[in-house]
Protein backbone atom coordinates (compact mmCIF):
# COMPACT_ATOMS: atom_id res chain seq x y z
CA UNK A 1 0.00 0.00 0.00
CA UNK A 2 1.44 3.36 -1.04
CA UNK A 3 1.47 6.37 1.24
CA UNK A 4 -1.33 8.91 0.55
CA UNK A 5 -0.36 12.07 -1.29
CA UNK A 6 -0.97 15.23 0.78
CA UNK A 7 -3.84 17.37 -0.51
CA UNK A 8 -3.23 21.01 -1.36
CA UNK A 9 -5.20 22.57 0.13
CA UNK A 10 -6.00 19.98 2.80
CA UNK A 11 -9.42 18.34 2.96
CA UNK A 12 -12.39 20.15 4.46
CA UNK A 13 -12.30 18.15 7.67
CA UNK A 14 -8.62 19.02 8.20
CA UNK A 15 -9.05 22.72 7.55
CA UNK A 16 -12.10 22.84 9.83
CA UNK A 17 -9.99 21.93 12.87
CA UNK A 18 -6.60 23.42 11.90
CA UNK A 19 -7.06 26.82 10.22
CA UNK A 20 -6.77 29.84 12.49
CA UNK A 21 -4.64 28.15 15.16
CA UNK A 22 -0.98 29.26 15.21
CA UNK A 23 1.90 26.89 15.95
CA UNK A 24 4.69 27.58 18.40
CA UNK A 25 5.89 27.29 21.97
CA UNK A 26 3.15 28.27 24.38
CA UNK A 27 0.45 28.66 21.74
CA UNK A 28 -2.98 27.26 22.61
CA UNK A 29 -4.36 24.30 20.69
CA UNK A 30 -7.56 26.16 19.98
CA UNK A 31 -8.73 29.72 19.41
CA UNK A 32 -8.63 31.92 22.53
CA UNK A 33 -11.21 34.58 23.36
CA UNK A 34 -9.78 38.10 23.14
CA UNK A 35 -12.08 40.28 25.23
CA UNK A 36 -10.83 43.75 24.32
CA UNK A 37 -12.32 46.96 22.96
CA UNK A 38 -9.10 48.48 21.61
CA UNK A 39 -5.50 47.65 20.80
CA UNK A 40 -2.29 49.58 21.52
CA UNK A 41 0.03 51.55 19.27
CA UNK A 42 3.59 52.46 20.21
CA UNK A 43 3.81 55.61 18.09
CA UNK A 44 1.65 58.18 16.34
CA UNK A 45 2.89 56.86 13.03
CA UNK A 46 1.75 53.32 13.81
CA UNK A 47 -1.75 54.53 14.62
CA UNK A 48 -1.97 56.66 11.50
CA UNK A 49 -0.79 53.80 9.28
CA UNK A 50 -3.24 51.32 10.81
CA UNK A 51 -6.21 53.64 10.41
CA UNK A 52 -5.20 54.22 6.79
CA UNK A 53 -4.55 50.59 5.80
CA UNK A 54 -6.61 48.57 8.30
CA UNK A 55 -4.30 45.58 8.14
CA UNK A 56 -3.57 45.11 11.83
CA UNK A 57 -5.56 45.71 15.01
CA UNK A 58 -6.96 49.01 16.22
CA UNK A 59 -10.53 48.89 17.51
CA UNK A 60 -12.66 45.81 18.13
CA UNK A 61 -15.56 47.05 16.04
CA UNK A 62 -13.30 46.61 13.02
CA UNK A 63 -10.98 43.74 13.98
CA UNK A 64 -10.54 41.29 16.84
CA UNK A 65 -8.09 38.36 16.96
CA UNK A 66 -10.78 35.80 17.86
CA UNK A 67 -13.12 37.02 15.13
CA UNK A 68 -10.22 37.18 12.69
CA UNK A 69 -9.35 33.53 13.35
CA UNK A 70 -12.97 32.58 12.63
CA UNK A 71 -12.90 34.63 9.42
CA UNK A 72 -9.70 32.92 8.32
CA UNK A 73 -11.28 29.51 8.86
CA UNK A 74 -14.47 30.45 6.99
CA UNK A 75 -12.44 31.79 4.07
CA UNK A 76 -10.54 28.52 3.80
CA UNK A 77 -13.67 26.36 4.01
CA UNK A 78 -15.44 28.40 1.31
CA UNK A 79 -12.37 28.56 -0.92
CA UNK A 80 -12.63 32.35 -0.87
CA UNK A 81 -10.34 35.37 -0.68
CA UNK A 82 -11.71 37.19 2.38
CA UNK A 83 -14.50 37.00 4.96
CA UNK A 84 -16.13 39.44 7.34
CA UNK A 85 -17.97 37.89 10.30
CA UNK A 86 -20.91 39.82 11.72
CA UNK A 87 -23.52 39.65 14.46
CA UNK A 88 -26.24 37.72 12.60
CA UNK A 89 -27.15 36.22 9.25
CA UNK A 90 -29.46 39.20 8.66
CA UNK A 91 -26.49 41.53 9.19
CA UNK A 92 -24.52 39.50 6.65
CA UNK A 93 -27.31 39.72 4.06
CA UNK A 94 -27.77 43.50 4.27
CA UNK A 95 -23.99 43.94 4.19
CA UNK A 96 -23.66 41.78 1.09
CA UNK A 97 -26.45 43.59 -0.73
CA UNK A 98 -25.33 47.11 0.13
CA UNK A 99 -21.71 46.33 -0.69
CA UNK A 100 -22.69 46.52 -4.36
CA UNK A 101 -25.89 48.62 -4.32
CA UNK A 102 -26.83 52.22 -3.62
CA UNK A 103 -29.83 54.45 -4.32
CA UNK A 104 -31.04 53.95 -7.87
CA UNK A 105 -29.76 50.39 -8.17
CA UNK A 106 -31.75 47.20 -8.68
CA UNK A 107 -31.65 43.63 -7.36
CA UNK A 108 -33.08 40.45 -8.89
CA UNK A 109 -33.84 37.72 -6.36
CA UNK A 110 -35.43 34.29 -6.47
CA UNK A 111 -38.84 34.13 -4.79
CA UNK A 112 -37.96 31.19 -2.54
CA UNK A 113 -36.33 33.21 0.21
CA UNK A 114 -35.82 33.27 3.94
CA UNK A 115 -38.51 35.53 5.41
CA UNK A 116 -35.95 37.97 6.80
CA UNK A 117 -34.37 38.41 3.37
CA UNK A 118 -37.77 38.96 1.78
CA UNK A 119 -38.39 41.61 4.41
CA UNK A 120 -35.15 43.38 3.52
CA UNK A 121 -36.04 43.40 -0.17
CA UNK A 122 -39.61 44.56 0.37
CA UNK A 123 -39.32 46.88 3.37
CA UNK A 124 -35.75 48.07 3.95
CA UNK A 125 -34.07 48.43 0.55
CA UNK A 126 -36.82 50.74 -0.78
CA UNK A 127 -36.00 53.13 2.09
CA UNK A 128 -32.48 53.30 0.64
CA UNK A 129 -33.68 53.83 -2.92
CA UNK A 130 -32.88 50.27 -4.03
CA UNK A 131 -35.58 48.32 -5.86
CA UNK A 132 -35.93 44.56 -6.21
CA UNK A 133 -37.62 42.12 -8.57
CA UNK A 134 -38.53 38.82 -6.92
CA UNK A 135 -39.00 36.12 -9.56
CA UNK A 136 -39.30 32.32 -9.83
CA UNK A 137 -36.06 30.43 -9.36
CA UNK A 138 -35.22 29.78 -13.01
CA UNK A 139 -32.54 31.27 -15.28
CA UNK A 140 -35.16 32.45 -17.78
CA UNK A 141 -37.11 34.36 -15.14
CA UNK A 142 -33.95 35.93 -13.74
CA UNK A 143 -32.76 36.90 -17.21
CA UNK A 144 -36.12 38.48 -17.98
CA UNK A 145 -35.98 40.62 -14.83
CA UNK A 146 -32.52 42.06 -15.43
CA UNK A 147 -32.28 45.82 -15.98
CA UNK A 148 -29.52 48.18 -16.95
CA UNK A 149 -29.20 49.22 -13.30
CA UNK A 150 -29.22 45.66 -11.87
CA UNK A 151 -26.18 45.29 -9.65
CA UNK A 152 -26.94 42.02 -7.88
CA UNK A 153 -28.60 38.67 -8.53
CA UNK A 154 -29.51 36.92 -5.27
CA UNK A 155 -30.38 33.28 -4.63
CA UNK A 156 -30.33 30.68 -1.85
CA UNK A 157 -28.47 27.43 -2.42
CA UNK A 158 -31.57 25.60 -1.17
CA UNK A 159 -34.68 27.75 -1.13
CA UNK A 160 -36.26 28.43 2.25
CA UNK A 161 -38.49 26.57 2.72
CA UNK A 162 -39.46 25.31 -0.75
CA UNK A 163 -36.35 23.16 -1.17
CA UNK A 164 -35.64 24.44 -4.68
CA UNK A 165 -32.07 24.60 -6.00
CA UNK A 166 -30.76 27.36 -8.29
CA UNK A 167 -28.64 26.73 -11.35
CA UNK A 168 -25.67 28.64 -9.99
CA UNK A 169 -23.57 28.58 -13.15
CA UNK A 170 -26.44 29.86 -15.28
CA UNK A 171 -27.29 32.62 -12.80
CA UNK A 172 -23.63 33.65 -12.61
CA UNK A 173 -23.44 33.93 -16.39
CA UNK A 174 -26.62 36.03 -16.49
CA UNK A 175 -25.42 38.34 -13.71
CA UNK A 176 -21.98 38.82 -15.21
CA UNK A 177 -23.33 39.50 -18.69
CA UNK A 178 -25.36 42.34 -17.20
CA UNK A 179 -22.49 43.84 -15.24
CA UNK A 180 -23.87 42.52 -11.95
CA UNK A 181 -22.56 40.06 -9.39
CA UNK A 182 -24.11 36.86 -8.05
CA UNK A 183 -24.72 36.62 -4.32
CA UNK A 184 -25.70 33.29 -2.76
CA UNK A 185 -27.05 32.63 0.71
CA UNK A 186 -25.47 29.21 1.27
CA UNK A 187 -26.62 28.74 4.87
CA UNK A 188 -28.37 25.41 4.20
CA UNK A 189 -25.17 23.96 2.72
CA UNK A 190 -23.07 24.56 5.83
CA UNK A 191 -19.96 26.75 5.36
CA UNK A 192 -18.35 25.29 2.26
CA UNK A 193 -19.34 21.69 2.98
CA UNK A 194 -22.27 20.66 0.78
CA UNK A 195 -21.52 23.35 -1.81
CA UNK A 196 -18.93 26.01 -2.55
CA UNK A 197 -20.83 28.59 -4.62
CA UNK A 198 -17.65 30.50 -5.49
CA UNK A 199 -16.51 27.49 -7.50
CA UNK A 200 -19.66 27.74 -9.61
CA UNK A 201 -19.35 31.42 -10.52
CA UNK A 202 -20.80 33.18 -7.47
CA UNK A 203 -19.06 36.35 -6.29
CA UNK A 204 -20.46 36.70 -2.76
CA UNK A 205 -21.45 33.95 -0.31
CA UNK A 206 -23.32 34.61 2.93
CA UNK A 207 -24.17 32.42 5.90
CA UNK A 208 -26.29 32.61 8.94
CA UNK A 209 -23.62 31.08 11.15
CA UNK A 210 -26.36 30.68 13.76
CA UNK A 211 -27.39 27.54 11.90
CA UNK A 212 -25.01 24.72 10.93
CA UNK A 213 -21.78 26.56 11.72
CA UNK A 214 -22.81 26.94 15.35
CA UNK A 215 -24.70 23.68 15.23
CA UNK A 216 -26.16 23.65 18.72
CA UNK A 217 -28.64 26.52 18.81
CA UNK A 218 -26.55 28.48 21.33
CA UNK A 219 -25.02 31.38 19.39
CA UNK A 220 -25.83 33.86 16.63
CA UNK A 221 -23.57 35.08 13.84
CA UNK A 222 -23.30 35.74 10.13
CA UNK A 223 -20.58 35.94 7.49
CA UNK A 224 -19.88 37.31 4.03
CA UNK A 225 -17.15 35.67 1.94
CA UNK A 226 -15.92 36.91 -1.43
CA UNK A 227 -13.81 35.29 -4.12
CA UNK A 228 -11.25 36.82 -6.43
CA UNK A 229 -12.89 36.70 -9.85
CA UNK A 230 -15.58 39.37 -9.49
CA UNK A 231 -15.76 42.24 -12.00
CA UNK A 232 -16.79 45.59 -10.54
CA UNK A 233 -15.69 47.79 -13.43
CA UNK A 234 -19.35 48.52 -14.34
CA UNK A 235 -20.38 49.43 -10.80
CA UNK A 236 -20.14 53.17 -10.09
CA UNK A 237 -19.65 52.58 -6.35
CA UNK A 238 -16.22 51.21 -7.21
CA UNK A 239 -15.26 53.28 -10.26
CA UNK A 240 -16.30 56.84 -9.40
CA UNK A 241 -13.47 59.08 -8.26
CA UNK A 242 -10.82 58.37 -10.84
CA UNK A 243 -7.47 57.78 -9.15
CA UNK A 244 -9.22 57.83 -5.77
CA UNK A 245 -11.94 55.31 -6.65
CA UNK A 246 -12.33 52.18 -4.55
CA UNK A 247 -10.98 50.02 -7.35
CA UNK A 248 -8.00 52.30 -7.89
CA UNK A 249 -7.14 52.46 -4.19
CA UNK A 250 -8.09 48.96 -3.01
CA UNK A 251 -7.72 46.90 -6.18
CA UNK A 252 -8.77 43.25 -5.85
CA UNK A 253 -9.52 43.87 -2.17
CA UNK A 254 -12.12 46.56 -2.86
CA UNK A 255 -15.22 44.39 -2.39
CA UNK A 256 -13.97 42.82 0.83
CA UNK A 257 -12.92 46.23 2.16
CA UNK A 258 -16.32 47.78 1.49
CA UNK A 259 -18.14 44.94 3.23
CA UNK A 260 -16.09 45.33 6.41
CA UNK A 261 -16.41 49.11 6.19
CA UNK A 262 -20.19 48.94 5.74
CA UNK A 263 -21.20 46.10 8.06
CA UNK A 264 -18.69 46.44 10.89
CA UNK A 265 -17.13 49.90 10.77
CA UNK A 266 -20.16 51.99 9.74
CA UNK A 267 -23.17 50.03 11.00
CA UNK A 268 -21.46 48.30 13.92
CA UNK A 269 -23.08 44.88 13.40
CA UNK A 270 -20.17 43.34 15.27
CA UNK A 271 -19.72 39.70 16.23
CA UNK A 272 -18.60 39.31 19.84
CA UNK A 273 -15.33 37.43 20.55
CA UNK A 274 -17.13 34.82 22.64
CA UNK A 275 -19.62 34.17 19.83
CA UNK A 276 -16.73 33.86 17.37
CA UNK A 277 -15.10 31.32 19.70
CA UNK A 278 -18.28 29.21 19.85
CA UNK A 279 -18.75 29.39 16.07
CA UNK A 280 -15.15 28.36 15.39
CA UNK A 281 -15.68 25.33 17.60
CA UNK A 282 -18.91 24.51 15.80
CA UNK A 283 -17.15 24.55 12.44
CA UNK A 284 -14.92 21.71 13.60
CA UNK A 285 -17.81 19.22 13.47
CA UNK A 286 -19.85 20.51 10.50
CA UNK A 287 -18.80 17.60 8.28
CA UNK A 288 -19.72 14.97 10.86
CA UNK A 289 -23.07 16.56 11.68
CA UNK A 290 -24.16 17.30 8.13
CA UNK A 291 -23.35 13.81 6.85
CA UNK A 292 -25.58 12.33 9.55
CA UNK A 293 -28.34 14.92 9.23
CA UNK A 294 -28.53 14.73 5.43
CA UNK A 295 -28.80 10.94 5.54
CA UNK A 296 -31.57 11.09 8.14
CA UNK A 297 -33.39 13.84 6.25
CA UNK A 298 -33.44 11.77 3.07
CA UNK A 299 -34.74 8.68 4.84
CA UNK A 300 -37.49 10.66 6.58
CA UNK A 301 -38.45 12.43 3.36
CA UNK A 302 -38.80 9.09 1.59
CA UNK A 303 -40.93 7.73 4.42
CA UNK A 304 -43.14 10.83 4.62
CA UNK A 305 -43.63 10.80 0.85
CA UNK A 306 -45.32 7.40 1.17
CA UNK A 307 -47.38 8.24 4.26
CA UNK A 308 -51.14 8.45 3.57
CA UNK A 309 -51.65 11.36 6.02
CA UNK A 310 -48.97 13.56 4.44
CA UNK A 311 -49.42 15.84 1.46
CA UNK A 312 -46.65 17.29 -0.64
CA UNK A 313 -43.10 16.62 0.54
CA UNK A 314 -40.37 18.99 -0.65
CA UNK A 315 -36.80 17.79 -0.40
CA UNK A 316 -34.26 18.08 -3.25
CA UNK A 317 -32.77 14.69 -2.43
CA UNK A 318 -35.99 12.94 -3.48
CA UNK A 319 -35.99 11.62 -7.02
CA UNK A 320 -39.49 13.05 -7.40
CA UNK A 321 -38.22 16.57 -6.73
CA UNK A 322 -38.07 18.81 -9.81
CA UNK A 323 -34.77 20.08 -8.39
CA UNK A 324 -33.18 16.66 -7.94
CA UNK A 325 -30.81 16.89 -10.93
CA UNK A 326 -29.56 20.34 -9.91
CA UNK A 327 -29.19 19.16 -6.32
CA UNK A 328 -27.02 16.25 -7.41
CA UNK A 329 -24.90 18.65 -9.46
CA UNK A 330 -24.38 21.36 -6.85
CA UNK A 331 -24.86 19.36 -3.64
CA UNK A 332 -23.14 16.01 -4.28
CA UNK A 333 -22.30 15.36 -0.61
CA UNK A 334 -25.92 15.61 0.47
CA UNK A 335 -29.02 17.60 -0.32
CA UNK A 336 -29.40 19.34 3.01
CA UNK A 337 -30.96 18.63 6.39
CA UNK A 338 -34.24 20.50 5.92
CA UNK A 339 -37.49 19.33 4.36
CA UNK A 340 -41.08 20.50 4.28
CA UNK A 341 -44.27 18.50 4.22
CA UNK A 342 -47.97 19.26 4.39
CA UNK A 343 -50.38 17.93 7.01
CA UNK A 344 -54.17 18.41 7.21
CA UNK A 345 -54.15 19.91 10.72
CA UNK A 346 -50.80 21.57 11.60
CA UNK A 347 -51.94 22.65 15.08
CA UNK A 348 -52.94 19.11 16.07
CA UNK A 349 -49.81 17.61 14.55
CA UNK A 350 -47.46 19.99 16.38
CA UNK A 351 -49.27 19.57 19.69
CA UNK A 352 -48.81 15.78 19.61
CA UNK A 353 -45.02 15.78 19.12
CA UNK A 354 -42.95 14.35 21.97
CA UNK A 355 -39.38 14.27 20.61
CA UNK A 356 -39.35 16.94 17.91
CA UNK A 357 -39.39 20.49 19.23
CA UNK A 358 -41.31 23.51 17.89
CA UNK A 359 -38.56 26.10 17.40
CA UNK A 360 -38.06 28.73 14.63
CA UNK A 361 -34.42 27.83 14.01
CA UNK A 362 -32.38 25.58 11.73
CA UNK A 363 -29.16 23.63 11.93
CA UNK A 364 -29.51 22.65 15.59
CA UNK A 365 -28.26 19.29 16.84
CA UNK A 366 -31.91 18.68 17.80
CA UNK A 367 -34.69 18.18 15.26
CA UNK A 368 -36.84 21.30 15.06
CA UNK A 369 -40.18 21.92 13.36
CA UNK A 370 -42.12 25.10 12.73
CA UNK A 371 -45.25 26.31 10.95
CA UNK A 372 -43.85 28.89 8.49
CA UNK A 373 -47.26 30.30 7.49
CA UNK A 374 -47.75 31.79 10.96
CA UNK A 375 -44.13 32.28 12.09
CA UNK A 376 -41.07 32.73 9.85
CA UNK A 377 -43.11 33.94 6.86
CA UNK A 378 -46.16 35.11 8.78
CA UNK A 379 -45.67 38.84 8.20
CA UNK A 380 -45.27 38.52 4.44
CA UNK A 381 -48.15 39.04 2.00
CA UNK A 382 -49.96 35.84 1.11
CA UNK A 383 -48.74 35.89 -2.48
CA UNK A 384 -45.14 36.20 -1.28
CA UNK A 385 -45.59 33.32 1.15
CA UNK A 386 -46.98 31.06 -1.55
CA UNK A 387 -44.22 32.06 -3.97
CA UNK A 388 -41.74 30.92 -1.32
CA UNK A 389 -43.41 27.50 -1.19
CA UNK A 390 -45.34 28.14 2.03
CA UNK A 391 -48.99 27.13 2.47
CA UNK A 392 -51.22 26.99 5.58
CA UNK A 393 -50.50 23.23 5.71
CA UNK A 394 -46.70 23.43 5.50
CA UNK A 395 -44.45 22.10 8.23
CA UNK A 396 -40.71 22.82 8.00
CA UNK A 397 -38.39 20.33 9.67
CA UNK A 398 -34.69 20.81 10.37
CA UNK A 399 -33.26 17.35 11.06
CA UNK A 400 -30.86 16.90 13.96
CA UNK A 401 -28.70 14.14 15.38
CA UNK A 402 -31.28 11.98 17.15
CA UNK A 403 -31.67 8.31 16.24
CA UNK A 404 -33.63 8.19 12.95
CA UNK A 405 -35.98 5.55 14.36
CA UNK A 406 -36.98 7.80 17.25
CA UNK A 407 -37.74 10.67 14.90
CA UNK A 408 -39.83 8.50 12.59
CA UNK A 409 -41.76 7.01 15.51
CA UNK A 410 -42.56 10.48 16.85
CA UNK A 411 -43.73 11.66 13.45
CA UNK A 412 -45.84 8.53 13.04
CA UNK A 413 -47.70 8.92 16.33
CA UNK A 414 -48.28 12.64 15.67
CA UNK A 415 -49.72 11.84 12.23
CA UNK A 416 -51.88 8.97 13.48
Amino acid sequence: MTDPVPQDPPAYETQAVQVGIPRGLGETVGIPVHAAAGFQFETLEQGAEEFQLGQGLSYARIQNPTVRALEERLTALEGGAATVALATGQAATITAIMSVCRAGDHVVASSSLFGGTAGLLNNVLPLMGVTAAVVPNTPDDVRGAMRENTRLVWAEIIGNPAGDVPDLRALADIAHAGGAVLGVDATWAGPGYLCRPLEHGADIVTHSLTKWAGGHGTVMGGSVTVGEGHDLTRNAIYTEGGDQSLLAVRGVNALAWRQRWFGAHQLGMVLSPHSAFLLAQGLETVALRMDRECATALSLAQWLESHPAVGRVSYPGLESSPWHALARTYLPRGQGAVLTFEVPDPARFLARLKVLRIVPNLGDSRTLVVHPWTTTHGRLPEATRRAAGVTPSTIRMSVGLEAPGDLQADLAQALA
